[in-house]
């Protein structure tokens, strides 16, 4: 583990005003709160957020960035509390804190509804303040450089998990460096065969070849000396990843792959930049297609670079960046660069972008995006796509994914013009609409009156707004026509399980769909973009049998000593799938509560007596009491419909007591026995979707925390009334 003070002298070698005495208070206050937590390594956690706060100061980040990351679990993983954190380092540090630990908590790989509804989140936390996620990068870069302690299937799921979203991620927020070792650390994992021969490649021709990279940055530098140019020249051969990348894209062998080695420019000035590439033209032959100048249309995220390939020694052709050093340190660190710091002082690099205008024109088009699938759709192709440049008949740039076509640029100018089109011109040359665009080319759009997309736009357009928008259009036009279909269609599936699709069931869905409203709700299954089977499954999950064993109670709890027991506590009533802390008793083993338990407030001042506890993962049996607060009409068969609805769902009442008796309604506590969070989650949609109950919710009970366990002795049977 890095000594706090090798970490200060790391800061203070580009922050000499950094804040010595809070960075100090949160060292010591992290490796209080982690005391007794160990990483799955048998290294000490604490070891954790200092490496974490170790990758961000080796970018010159603010000091609030370092203290996030070495507090940036304690919230999470251990009695620490927002309100302790803004109590000693103050509510900017807390909410930065509380950001992180959100975003650790969205479960980003999860199905495509959860997962767009997550990506939501994960935008609004970075509209917030960028730092969090810059935090979070670093967190799982170290999670990944460590990956090896972990179990093989967890390792595989969170390799792939950062090469869809991580890695990603960080190119898209210009830090390259990052994504690229994100990506060779993941490929490491999904796939060793394949790096591990790439590898046993680039030894075998370096055998063959020599130094070639150190050939060639010669060669280079002789060059630049005679043309009178000051300037820094580096080489390398890039990621094994990027390689195997570009095999698949290009579906050829190792041998025919020809540009494995790029090559840096550091210039001193802007003008010099032109120098070099015009000097490396001079005596190299420029591969066509490959010149790429993001000086004069730098990339949204501040990046600027001229990007050339050329046909170096030997035949070989080597790609080549050409920067100042302002820009270079933006295209080091992204939009980080905005929080770097040199010489104690916030470095004014012109060429950081503002991440708070960054931020939203990223988000923009996100916002407009009606349902979760077209939302995960644009967030994919923002992040994952290159970008081309093209101009409007009047010389104004716009940017698009590689492979977009002239319908994504009418979308792109206004979704009026996009809807109208009926033709396009690039060049001055009339094209058809599923034309590629090429960057630099200018395009103009025919429109006519009347026009209405047509539903073949769909497979030619690239960009999620311009297929959000047809989408939209399309469902207008038939949107009467597939209300009715889908009624019918709700109406079949529900009677199918022998329930009804009632407007409450209905509007139950759409709510939990974030649809809007029941008539778009039936729009989207008329129109088969929603199925029955998904409808009925946001109401009634639990109608869908489970596979696989169960995991046996006293194989349920991660964390406890041979030998020791547990039981629930009364007043949060834990259940599988919810963070929990144990409290131990002497004599009487330990009492698990959820993390967020108000009775925990009672033993801060006890941390030895504290465990960090996990639920097994896995399906666990029916048998964990949970107490629901249920209020239902009076009226006949009401109660004894609402009971067989619970066993329908697979959840045993084991006590029933009415509290609250009026002459039309009754208000009751009912105990049941639930598998796990989810399970209750459903039981909860499930009565919430019925006409005949008022309200529903889970009851917990603080005067109970004095309670060791909610098994009961002697368990009632029959319906109890408190008079």
């Amino acid at each position: 583990m890095i000594p706090v003070e090798d970490l200060i002298t790391l800061i203070h070698a580009y922050n000499p005003k950094s804040d010595e005495k809070l960075i100090r208070a949160a060292y010591e206050y992290g490796r209080a709160m982690h005391e007794g937590q160990f990483r799955h390594s048998g290294e000490p956690y604490f070891s954790h957020p200092v490496a974490v706060a170790a990758i961000l100061a080796s970018q010159r980040l603010d000091d609030a960035t370092i203290i996030t990351a070495l507090l940036h679990d304690t919230i999470e993983d251990t009695r620490a509390s927002y309100s302790s954190i803004e109590e000693q380092f103050g509510r900017h540090i807390a909410d930065l804190v509380d950001g992180v630990t959100k975003l650790t908590n969205l479960q980003l790989a999860s199905s495509e509804t959860k997962q767009a509804e997550n990506f939501r989140k994960l935008f609004m936390a970075m509209s917030k303040d960028m730092r969090v996620i810059l935090v979070k990068l670093a967190d799982r870069l170290h999670n990944m450089r460590t990956i090896k302690a972990m179990r093989a299937e967890k390792q595989l799921q969170k390799a792939r998990e950062t090469m869809d979203i991580f890695a990603p991620l960080a190119g898209r927020m210009g830090m390259q460096w990052m994504r690229e070792e994100l990506e060779d650390l993941a490929f490491r994992v999904i796939n060793p065969e394949a790096r591990a021969s790439i590898m046993r490649r680039f030894i075998t021709l370096q055998k063959e070849s020599g130094d070639v990279i150190e050939r060639i940055t010669g060669d280079m530098r002789h060059e630049l000396d005679a043309a009178g140019i000051e300037a820094e020249v580096f080489g390398r051969a890039k990621k094994p990843y990027s390689i195997w990348r570009k095999m698949r894209e290009k579906e050829i062998g190792f041998s025919r792959l020809s540009d494995i080695y790029g090559f840096r420019v550091i210039t001193t000035n802007e003008p010099d930049c032109y120098g070099v590439l015009g000097a490396i033209h001079q005596r190299w032959r420029a591969v066509p297609g490959r010149f790429k100048d993001y000086i004069s249309q730098p990339k949204s995220n501040g990046y600027r670079s001229i990007h050339t390939t050329v046909s170096g020694r030997d035949g070989k052709r080597v790609e080549v960046q050409i920067r100042t050093r302002q820009m270079h340190d933006v295209a080091e660190s992204g939009v980080a660069a905005h929080w770097s710091y040199r010489d104690g002082v916030r470095s004014e690099n012109p060429f950081a972008v503002d991440p708070a205008k960054w931020i939203s024109s990223l988000t923009e088009q996100f916002d407009a995006e009606e349902d979760h699938e077209d939302f995960l759709e644009a967030v994919k192709l923002e992040m994952y796509a290159d970008k081309v440049f093209c101009f409007t008949p009047k010389g104004d740039v716009v940017k698009l994914p590689r492979g977009a076509t002239p319908i994504d640029f009418a979308y792109a100018i206004h979704t009026r013009i996009g809807n109208a089109c009926v033709g396009a011109k690039i060049d001055g040359m009339r094209v058809p609409l599923w034309t590629r665009i090429k960057n630099g080319q200018s395009v103009d759009v025919i429109t006519a009156d009347g026009q209405m997309p047509q539903a073949t736009w769909l497979d030619i357009a690239s960009t999620g707004k311009a297929k959000s928008a047809i989408r939209r259009a399309l469902r207008a036009q038939d949107r009467d026509r597939f209300i009715k279909l889908g009624r019918e269609l709700a109406r079949a599936a529900f009677e199918h399980v022998g329930k009804k699709a009632t407007d409450k069931a209905l509007e139950t869905a759409a709510r939990r769909l974030r649809l809007g409203d029941v008539d778009t709700l039936l729009a989207r299954l008329g129109s088969a973009e929603l199925s029955a089977r998904a409808v009925l499954n946001t109401v009634y999950p639990e109608l869908v049998q489970r596979d696989g064993d169960e995991i046996g109670r006293d194989l349920a709890v991660i964390g406890l000593s041979a030998g020791q027991q547990f039981e629930r506590a009364r007043c949060c009533q834990p259940l599988p799938g919810e963070r929990i802390i144990g409290i131990t008793y002497r004599g009487k083993g330990v009492v698990v509560h959820t993390i967020d338990c108000e009775a925990l407030v009672a033993f801060e001042e006890q941390p030895d007596r504290w465990l960090d506890l996990h639920w097994q993962e896995g399906t666990h049996p029916a048998i964990y009491d949970v107490a629901i607060d249920v209020t239902i009409g009076n009226d006949a068969g009401v109660l004894g419909h609402v009971c067989t609805l619970i066993g329908e769902l697979k959840a045993n009442i084991s006590n029933l007591t009415i509290f609250d008796r009026k002459p039309d309604f009754y208000r009751m506590l009912v105990d049941v026995e639930m598998r796990d969070a989810e399970h209750l989650h459903s039981l909860i949609s499930a009565l919430e979707a019925e006409s005949d109950v008022a309200a529903v919710e889970r009851h917990r009970d603080v005067t109970q925390a004095g309670s060791l366990g909610l098994e009961r002795q002697e368990p009632s049977v029959g319906l109890q009334t408190e008079k």
